[in-house]
Formats: C-alpha cells, sequence, structure tokens
C-alpha cells in the first residue's frame, strides 16, 4: 500500500521527468491511499491550474482508490508529527496517514527526506 502525496500526484498529472518516474512507481488503485487532505490539496491545484473538466476526471480517479478520512487517531498522530518533524499541518497529516495503515508515502517534498517509509522523487 501507498499513500501518494499531492506533490507526487502532481507530477504525474504534468508528466515531465519525475512525474514519468513517478508513473513507473504508483500503485494500482486498489493500493493506493488517497488521504481527503490530498483530495482537497489536488482539487484546488487542478482548479486554479487546469480547468474543472479535468479536476473533476482526476478526482473521480482518487475516489476509486482506498480513501482515508481524517479522524481523531491520524490527529492526534499527525500533531506529534508537527511537532517532532516541523511538519506544516496537512504535511503531518499525509504523514500520518501513511503510518497509520502501514504504507509508504510516494512524495515529491525534500522535508519529508528521511523520514522512515519515505518514497522521495527529489524535483531538481
Amino acid at each position: 500500500m501507498r499513500v501518494v502525496d499531492t506533490s507526487a500526484w502532481i507530477e504525474w498529472l504534468i508528466g515531465g521527468p519525475i512525474g514519468r518516474k513517478i508513473a513507473r512507481e504508483f500503485p494500482s488503485r486498489e493500493d493506493c491511499i488517497v488521504p481527503t487532505a490530498v483530495q482537497l490539496e489536488l482539487a484546488k491545484w487542478l482548479l486554479r491550474e487546469m480547468d474543472e473538466s479535468l479536476a473533476d476526471e482526476v478526482i473521480g480517479h482518487t475516489r476509486k482508490c482506498v480513501i482515508v478520512q481524517l479522524d481523531t487517531v491520524i490527529a492526534l498522530r499527525a500533531a506529534e508529527l508537527c511537532r517532532a518533524h516541523k511538519l506544516a499541518t496537512a504535511d503531518a497529516i499525509v504523514y500520518a496517514t501513511a503510518l497509520e495503515h502501514d504504507a509508504e508515502l510516494l512524495t515529491c517534498d525534500a522535508h519529508f527526506d528521511g523520514l522512515p517509509g519515505v518514497v522521495l522523487f527529489r524535483k531538481r
């Protein structure tokens, strides 16, 4: 199982060199965990950078994955991660979701570098 961070979704959608590498690592829908926080960030980006029909298509794709809503267990773990690793709230929620589901985190965000269970594709 893998949680795909918003940064990885965006690189995959853009289809550049990093996105092509990520595409090879992208989990199947049944193995792809999508936190609702990622849906929010992704929809926000899609509506700003692309168009509404693509936003609908991509969010529709995420809805066929394993959706995980923010609950108290994930929220409390995210709070600990914010403090321990100085992560932003949304990033901590995404990482806490991965940890709670024993899943890897697929990301392009360097602030996850060195954390256990992270598969990082660095942007240049």
